[in-house]
């Protein structure tokens, strides 16, 4: 089991996809020089690259770990076996990857100690394929284990890792805003480069919205849907600005933050509902959280 894990450890496609990637990066960034030079700032690309390098150090070892949880799910499966290798469980695979990505972005973004794993990825002011690059540090040491019922439903672990690296490598495409809206069809179905600008957004109607991966048709499913909107540019970063504009802050900030607002409170209750409670809730201030927010200015 060792050796198969590490096996699988070693087929990586988002590695083969980086040079891709950096290409890609290049040729925005002598786009944007000619048409739109606000869209990159160099100090937060140095910062988006100095996350990404802590997050591949951060990811090696829980990403191994959790694929011998995944060989130990995979041969307790009951359907070990049952599933091949053909075009439909593909299919189905693509679709019940997607769902769980869905709920586990979204949880993220709404339970506060997922959200600080989370955070390095939004807390650009920028939005570039650099910010693609950012990835959530901490996010990965629990991310895993949100795709364990695969293997459970047997799914080998090659086919779960395989599908979530084209996810990963599919959402790189979506963060550029050199790109504008599709044709209906696809928007209406597909996560694009406009719905993923929403996601990005600080202003209050683009808060914790559209957390699909590949597809937007569960956002639409589940409440969590909103259109870009010409008369809102979107706002990029969050609410809570970084204490200074380095890759350690941009990774690790939140949890600062979090254990400042844990040791404001007196009762135990309130410690731990800042854990699990939304980002922006407080025991004895304003409360912020996004849901709020909108209501209070009307907004769906």
């Amino acid at each position: 089991m060792l050796d198969e894990a590490l096996a699988v450890f070693q087929t990586d496609y988002v590695l083969l996809a980086v040079p891709v990637f950096v290409l890609a990066l290049i040729v925005e960034w002598r786009w944007a020089r000619a048409h739109a030079p606000h869209v990159f700032n160099t100090a937060d690309l140095r910062v988006s690259l100095g996350v990404m390098l802590i997050t591949v150090i951060v990811d090696v070892i829980p990403k191994f770990l959790a694929l011998l949880l995944m060989f130990v799910c995979y041969n307790a499966s009951p359907f070990k076996g049952l599933v091949g290798n053909t075009w439909l469980w593909w299919l189905l695979l693509f679709f019940l990857d997607d769902f769980i990505y869905y709920w586990h972005h979204r949880l993220n973004h709404e339970v506060r100690i997922l959200w600080a794993g989370h955070v390095p990825h939004h807390n650009s002011e920028h939005y570039h394929f650099g910010t693609a690059l950012r990835q959530g540090v901490c996010e990965r040491v629990l991310k895993y284990f949100f795709w364990m019922p695969l293997p459970l439903l047997g799914f080998h672990p090659l086919m779960v890792v395989t599908m979530l690296s084209f996810s990963l490598i599919y959402q790189f495409w979506l963060h550029t805003q050199s790109v504008g809206r599709l044709p209906a069809l696809i928007e209406f179905v597909f996560n694009t480069p406009s719905h993923h600008r929403v996601h990005h957004g600080s202003n209050p109607q683009y808060l914790d919205r559209n957390h699909g991966g590949t597809l937007i048709i569960w956002d639409r499913l589940f409440g969590s849907f909103a259109q870009e909107c010409d008369k809102e540019p979107v706002k990029y970063g969050v609410t809570r600005p970084l204490s200074k504009q380095t890759a350690v802050a941009a990774a690790f900030d939140e949890y600062v933050n979090l254990r400042a607002d844990i040791s404001r409170a007196s009762r135990l209750r309130d410690k731990i509902r800042y854990l699990f409670m939304a980002p922006g809730w407080s025991h004895d201030g304003e409360d912020k959280r996004s849901s709020t927010v909108r209501a209070k200015l009307g907004l769906s």
